[in-house]
């Protein structure tokens, strides 16, 4: 027995409890991370809708620039700023939404911790311009940036973050480390060398301290890389233990118990392998799991009716078990056979379909049923697998919908079908 009061069997995992988690009061990050393509903007999305409705005030952060969460709001597009999301409110709730753009919100670091010349200053330097906009790591850090910014404001009960799709694991964890470390470690400290030492002393430290970085940063950066960098370092020389002190306060802050994870993943062994690293993961790094949204779930409104059965049905028909198959014939068995009287093919005549007709489309659907039975059972059994590594993850399995989402009345669909937490028909 689960802690929720709901059964679990060897192969059943327990139930996600979505509207109880929105519902919650104490629940003010929900953070969805997954590989890309499982449908972590929809699942985003969806939950901020489903909790507006229910009487929160949600802010949705998505990290998409494929611009899907706009469309399906209904709104022209989406930027640093959160806009408010007409025609989603329920009992006080409200609904925003906001699209990272990460030099934006580098820029807005720069300008809230620096004095305007400085800050100009700062902003034009093209190593600067460069870091911003394209340095490794720079969208996941500016991401948890923005996530601290929102929740220091105050102003919504609930922050859903839709967090870039990632192949290494969880990157957007590891980008403040690894940017708050190159802005306050050994190479800045190097690189500030020449403006604290001064004059041709300085220069020659530098030098001796760049000679392996000079030859693939200039190729990069382009023959004043060394003024440029010189520049930045000696505007920014404040800021850079700010970025370590924001980047620890953005980790510890994901792993306070009103941060919840969920893990996005999609029915495929590939997926839920993936899923299965980001569950180790964060559990090592104290992070607090809700559970897995397992999208995309095919079911059944017939699950009685076998694979097996379904094509030996389909067997039996095509084979002639109960369709005549004489050459020529379209009705039924001739009536001398029984007496009956003969059915002609004049059927075919009158635009309706012959019983032959009738047993090749029953044939081709039992063996659509079929296919569809072994991807359930394909399916299940990839659960199984990830649920008998993982038995104390919750899950909530959401149907497939038969199209794409873009619009809120499917944001809706895709928001009951999570709250159900099984596919319809299983």
């Amino acid at each position: 027995m689960s802690g929720d009061g709901s059964t679990m069997g060897l192969d059943t995992p327990r139930q996600l409890a979505v509207d109880a988690l929105l519902d919650d009061p104490k629940t003010r990050i929900v953070v969805c991370c997954g590989a890309g393509g499982v449908g972590k903007t929809t699942t985003a999305a969806a939950l901020g809708v489903r909790a507006a409705e229910r009487g929160r005030k949600v802010v949705v952060l998505t990290i998409d620039p494929a611009r899907r969460l706009a469309q399906s709001m209904g709104i022209d597009s989406l930027d640093n700023t959160p806009r408010r999301v007409e025609g989603v409110a329920g009992d006080g709730g409200e609904l925003h939404a906001m699209m990272l753009d990460m030099k934006r919100t580098f820029d807005e670091i720069v300008e809230a911790h620096a004095d305007r010349e400085r800050a100009r200053a700062i902003l034009a330097n093209p190593f600067y311009q460069s870091l911003s906009a394209g340095f490794a790591g720079t969208q996941e850090y500016m991401a948890m940036e923005k996530l601290g910014q929102l929740r220091s404001k105050d102003d919504w009960d609930l922050i859903v973050v839709d967090t870039p799709p990632s192949r290494s694991a969880l990157d957007f964890l590891d980008a403040p480390k690894r940017l708050g470390s190159f802005l306050d470690g050994k190479f800045i400290r190097v690189l500030m060398a020449p403006a604290k030492v001064g004059g041709r002393a300085g220069m020659k430290f530098l030098n001796v301290g760049m000679s392996m970085m000079t030859g693939t940063l200039s190729k990069l950066m382009g023959a004043s890389l060394l003024k440029d960098v010189q520049t930045f370092v000696a505007a920014m020389d404040t800021m850079f233990g700010g970025f370590r002190t924001r980047a620890d306060a953005t980790f510890r802050l994901l792993q306070a118990p009103g941060t919840a994870f969920l893990v996005v993943a999609a029915p495929e062994p590939d997926a839920l392998r993936e899923a299965a690293y980001f569950v180790e993961r964060l559990a090592a790094e104290s992070m607090p799991l809700a559970g897995l949204v397992l999208n995309r779930v095919h079911g059944s409104d017939a699950p009685q009716l076998s694979a097996e059965r379904a094509l030996a049905a389909a067997e039996n028909l095509e084979e002639g078990g109960i369709v005549d198959q004489e050459p020529g014939k379209a009705g039924l068995r001739d009536a001398a056979d029984d007496g009956s009287p003969a059915v002609d093919d004049s059927t075919a005549e009158s635009g309706t379909e012959s019983p032959r007709e009738d047993d090749a489309i029953t044939a081709g659907l039992l063996r659509l049923h079929a296919e569809r039975m072994q991807v359930i059972a394909r399916e299940q059994r990839t659960r199984d697998r990830f649920t008998s590594l993982h038995p104390e993850v919750a899950v909530a399995e959401v149907a497939a919908l038969p199209g794409d989402v873009h619009d809120l009345a499917g944001l809706r669909a895709i928001g009951e079908r999570l709250a159900a937490g099984v596919p319809a028909g299983a």
